[in-house]
């Protein structure tokens, strides 16, 4: 059989749809270059984000539509690329003080204790480690905890001159936290005002550079800290973490519906320490009982982002200033973590995008608002 021409690939290509946004991918812009060589064929795709959780698939249904245009071709080769699309702001006259990065995502808790700050580090390094530009805003501002997950102890830079701070850089994150340049031991006695405009200046005074992923972690509850961010970033949306167990969940219901009120979309819930894994037996054991979190998402609505298991590497990691993901990458709870950071930025795509089920949910969350 001749060697197919460009067009005649391109068309083949129309039969790979997006499972997001139902759609070709040539539709969809996806496919930037197709060369055809003497026997050989060269596709470059361009995706929404580094770390899609289906880009293996399209790599796949590429060499396999060339192989059943052409089946004597001897090599084809797929480039695999990404360009992160911002979020359209949730109100066009909100205030905006990270304009530069095109995805802001807080991570939220409706109470402390359930790994809210763990999950956030994870997921911040998991993109970075995908190959996005990212950046940690710790803005538990009561309680900080940045500085000892990401094994940060040098103060961050200020140029005077500017009058603005330089963010941190650790495990290929820019990062920024009011832990760094507080005294070591100081509590934070602030009332309200004062949380808010320590929030504002991480925000505004700290040179941040153009970010495809902002990861904020909030202090756990419903307070001034969330009520400020809603108010001066547009969000992209909530990750919710929970534990399974129903005292948790009865607060993150809380959590999730403040988002909502404040028409932020919710990217999905997590399930934090799910469960055990004995590294004696390997047997599972539901400590907080299981399965709490994916139920909760589906009463609500929203999608359920994965089950992170209890494991004593995600403490010991922590501790010594690697979050797991990058202290022990072939650990179960590692590739749960970049699962989770794969979920995250797809659903963050599909808002950016306006796929169809990104918009079907964004209508339901405006419903709900509404009634």
């Amino acid at each position: 059989m001749a060697k197919p021409t460009r067009e005649a690939l391109l068309e083949a290509f129309r039969a790979i749809e997006d499972p997001d946004f139902r759609r070709d991918i040539v539709t969809l812009g996806f496919v930037r270059e197709v060369t055809v060589g003497e026997d050989t064929v060269s596709v470059r795709l361009v995706l929404t984000t580094p770390a899609c959780p289906v880009k293996e698939m399209f790599r796949s249904r590429v060499e396999e539509e060339v192989r059943k245009l052409w089946p004597g071709v001897r090599a084809v080769g797929v480039i695999l690329e990404a360009q992160v699309r911002p979020t359209t702001p949730q109100a066009p006259l909100m205030e905006n003080l990270l304009p530069q990065v095109k995805n802001t995502i807080a991570v939220a808790s409706g109470k402390g204790g359930v790994g809210k700050s763990t999950v956030a580090a994870n997921l911040a390094v998991a993109l970075a480690a995908a190959g996005a530009q990212a950046g940690l805003l710790d803005a538990d501002i009561y309680g900080p905890s940045m500085g000892v997950m990401l094994g940060v102890r040098d103060k961050p830079r200020v140029d005077e001159a500017r009058g603005v701070m330089i963010p941190v850089e650790a495990h290929g994150l820019k990062v920024m936290s009011l832990g760094f340049i507080l005294e070591p031991d100081s509590p934070v006695i602030w009332r309200g005002p004062m949380v808010m405009k320590a929030l504002e200046q991480l925000l505004k005074d700290v040179e941040w550079p153009e970010l495809d992923y902002m990861v904020v972690d909030l202090p756990p509850g419903t307070g001034d800290a969330q009520l400020t961010l809603t108010q001066k970033v547009p969000l992209s949306g909530a990750v919710i973490v929970t534990t399974p167990n129903e005292v948790a969940l009865i607060d993150a219901r809380k959590g999730l519906a403040m988002f909502q009120k404040t028409d932020v979309p919710v990217l999905g819930i997590v399930e934090n320490m799910s469960y055990f894994v004995c590294p004696h037996c390997r047997g599972e054991s539901d400590i907080f009982s299981r399965g709490g979190g994916e139920r909760t998402a589906k009463e609500l609505g929203v999608p359920f982002l994965g089950a992170i298991p209890l494991d004593a590497s995600v403490r010991a990691s922590g501790d010594g200033g690697t979050p797991v993901v990058l202290a022990a990458p072939g650990s179960p709870v590692a590739a749960a973590f970049r699962a989770l950071a794969e979920r995250v930025a797809q659903e963050a795509s599909i808002l950016a995008g306006g796929g169809r089920a990104g918009w079907e949910r964004r209508a339901a969350t405006l419903n709900a608002i509404r009634s």
